[in-house]
């Protein structure tokens, strides 16, 4: 049984435990916290996510919810699953370990996740949508099945969103080789807004191609305005933004209205507010990504790390910009659960470094041979 300590990288714990068969113990959970010890209800709903997608896990938790055990069981997921992701973290907490255990079922994933689409903490539906998935394909050459609908959007607080998420299994992984970053030859986006005047997202639009403009000719950003139902609860907008290169590589960044609700007395929260200023952030942040150099930005490293480490027994390999903690943390918790370890080789003149491992070769062995 491995051991950890602190709530730091919940869900990898948790992911890497499922997909090696390895139970796991997690002792000081917020321990040091006087107020709120112990799990947080979106971990506990995360736990209640995997129950759902499993058979045969054990979670055993202690009376302050200070200390978990995970016993791993059988992936099987399935179709006609529901889940209230709640509002505490938004949908894209809980998508990406779906996308990795999705792979790894008995049967094709379809699920339902109802919350909120997009806020300031956690990946936003459309990064996942336009980014994420786009980059498995072609990483994986996954042809069909990998698919995420968006139903509805909800900000925060309040959510009310929803989304369908399609993943396909997979007998194993193919290796990954992706190391040619190339230039960026186009910019797309999508700016949405939800329960306020449609004319947000044109003025979005004008602060983010106001700073991409002046840099490059082909930059289109769509806009969604969601009224009615299909607009949550609660009001909000932001930005999504997507670089292609002439290699196929996606870079994305986003920024969105940060708020805090506090009825008639609302109190405006760190981070931008105004429509062209959430534009001009997300414009800033994109340049900053496709600055930092590789074929995927930071936000998505630990997660073609950890599917590198998945893959068949020959050389996966990518091109990164500097690594972020997440990715760093990432390696350690693939060599304590897959012994796998990845070769760091740097290069000076663009400031990016090669990243390369022997995959651990993980077989779904609940996918039926034909």
């Amino acid at each position: 049984m491995l051991k950890f300590k602190g709530c730091q990288h919940f869900r990898q714990r948790l992911v890497c435990s499922t997909l090696s068969g390895r139970p796991i113990r997690i002792d000081d959970i917020r321990a040091a916290d006087p107020e709120s010890p112990g799990l947080r209800d979106f971990e506990a709903s995360f736990l209640r996510l995997l129950e759902k997608l499993t058979n045969g896990c054990v979670v055993e938790i202690n009376e302050t919810g200070t200390s978990l055990r995970y016993r791993p069981g059988v992936v099987v997921c399935g179709s006609g699953l529901v889940h209230d992701c709640g509002s505490s973290r938004a949908i894209g907490y809980f998508l990406e370990p779906l996308l990795v255990l999705g792979l790894y079922g008995k049967k094709p994933l379809h699920i339902t996740l109802r919350g909120i689409t997009n806020d300031p903490t956690d990946p936003g539906v459309d990064t996942v949508r336009t980014v994420t998935l786009p980059l498995m394909r072609k990483a994986l050459g996954l042809d069909d099945g990998l698919e995420l609908r968006v139903v509805s959007r909800g900000a925060a607080p309040g959510g009310g969103g929803e989304v369908v998420l399609r993943v396909p299994i997979v007998r194993q992984l193919s290796p990954i080789k992706m190391e040619d970053e190339g230039m960026v030859k186009r910019i797309r986006g999508v700016a949405y807004s939800m329960k306020v005047s449609p004319q947000m997202t044109n003025r979005m639009v004008d602060g983010a191609r106001g700073v991409l403009n002046s840099l490059l000719a082909d930059v289109y950003v769509f806009t969604d305005a969601a009224t009615g139902a299909m607009s949550g609860t609660s009001p909000g907008f932001g930005v999504t933004l997507v670089a292609e290169t002439t290699s196929g590589a996606l870079i994305g960044a986003e920024a969105c209205a940060a708020k805090q609700a506090g009825g008639d007395t609302e109190e405006a929260g760190p981070g931008p507010q105004v429509p062209e200023e959430v534009g001009v952030a997300a414009a800033h942040l994109l340049l900053e990504e496709i600055k930092r150099g590789g074929v995927v930005d930071g936000g998505h490293q630990g997660l073609f790390l950890l599917l590198c480490a998945l893959g068949p027994e020959e050389a996966n390999s990518l091109r990164l910009g500097p690594l972020t903690p997440h990715a760093v943390r990432t390696m350690r918790h693939i060599r304590d659960f897959f012994g796998v370890t990845f070769a760091l080789r740097p290069e000076p003149a663009s400031g990016t470094l090669f990243a390369t491992c022997v995959g651990a070769d993980v077989r779904n062995v609940s996918r039926r041979v034909t």
